[in-house]
């Protein structure tokens, strides 16, 4: 999650180098208009209903360019907003708050739209046990804000990186030769704490995971015939994940199959953007 230590560690980086991609020398347009430093305000507007999130890193990319910027926010990251909600006010120089314009409405768009489908999603299997999961299938450079939407959607994250996890694919499985090899080539590297999850396309590479101890078994673009069967002959022995060809209109005849997880790409890479703008800018002093 989002707080003020990971912030600076793990996400500054982030956002000056998104800064940088915005102004290589300088804000022309800007230095133009305001050839002094004045203080100002500027109103951040929700243009279409959904589920705000970002709002800290909106608040950094201005503070990152002037100290003396703060929000004053009238929502919180994952409240339901609606269209004309005056979110917040962002306060600082007028020249930060011009230049960081773009870059901090491009991640609160983002993230929030993020948010949005997310919840929707996650309405869908609020009568089931599945609990609905992220991927890496994230845009470069944006995984950390990303994942953090996705939880405040309301799911839950996957692996956030290769080195979180063990999570065998198909070819990790030709690498290694088979299913079985794959699995104690797993158990022998990676630290005991360590779940081993592996992907299956078949009822026989299920079969073969079971007997070679596999804490988790991802079901690969199985019909949901196969997946019922692949399911019943897991049992307790293995947790289960659901994968592929995942869309908002399966994911309640998923769950009825009794999957734990359900994976799904869409939430980070088809995402739309939750449009939100900034007026209404004024000098105050």
């Amino acid at each position: 999650m989002l707080n003020g230590v990971t912030m600076k560690i793990n996400v500054d980086d982030y956002i000056i180098n998104t800064l940088k991609e915005d102004i290589t020398s300088e804000d022309v347009s800007t230095n133009a208009v305001m050839p002094e430093n004045k203080q100002g305000k500027a109103n951040l507007i929700c243009k279409q209903d959904g589920i705000i999130c970002g709002l800290g890193v909106f608040e950094r990319t201005f503070e990152l360019l002037d100290s003396t910027s703060h929000f004053e926010a009238n929502f919180k990251d994952g409240d339901e907003v609606k269209k004309g909600d005056i979110i917040g006010v962002i306060y600082g120089d007028v020249k930060a708050i011009l230049s960081g314009e773009r870059t901090g409405l491009n991640y609160l768009q983002r993230m929030s739209g993020i948010a949005t489908m997310t919840r929707e999603y996650v309405n869908e299997l609020k009568d089931y046990d599945t609990v609905l999961l992220d991927t890496r299938k994230t845009t470069p450079n944006m995984r950390p804000f990303e994942k953090y939407a996705v939880k405040v959607g309301g799911a839950t994250n996957h692996r956030y990186n290769l080195s979180d996890g063990v999570l065998l694919k198909d070819n990790h499985i030709d690498a290694a030769g088979s299913v079985t090899d794959a699995i104690k080539m797993a158990k022998a590297y990676a630290p005991f704490v360590r779940k081993i999850e592996i992907e299956t396309e078949t009822l026989e590479q299920v079969r073969e995971a079971l007997d070679a101890g596999a804490d988790i078994i991802m079901l690969d673009n199985m019909d949901n015939d196969t997946m019922k069967k692949a399911v019943e002959m897991i049992g307790t022995k293995a947790q289960t994940e659901c994968s592929g060809n995942v869309t908002k209109a399966r994911l309640r005849e998923i769950a009825e199959i009794g999957v734990d997880f359900v994976s799904c790409g869409a939430l980070t890479h088809s995402a739309p953007i939750m449009d939100v703008s900034l007026k209404n800018l004024t000098v105050i002093d």
